[in-house]
């Protein structure tokens, strides 16, 4: 399960943007995406993965959000 694609089809349909606009080191901000936005995609990503993310970090970039993500599935598995 590759967690980049499936945040980057989220940024996509949400803000409708370019797929090549989207990479790991693009910035949350300079897609237009605010913090609602990504507590929206983190709630959305928390059905279609079956785990409670409890967003509590700040997260910038693209791969912040893919590294916070990838952390708390990794928790729960080790749980």
């Amino acid at each position: 399960m590759d967690i980049f694609e499936k945040l980057k089809a989220k940024i996509v349909e949400k803000i409708d943007c370019d797929p090549s606009k989207v990479t790991r080191d693009t910035s949350l901000i300079g897609l237009g995406i605010d913090s609602l936005d990504t507590v929206e995609m983190i709630m959305d990503l928390e059905e279609e993965l079956g785990v409670e993310l409890e967003f509590d970090e700040a997260v910038t970039t693209v791969d912040d959000l893919v590294k916070f993500i990838e952390k708390r599935l990794k928790e729960k598995e080790n749980a």
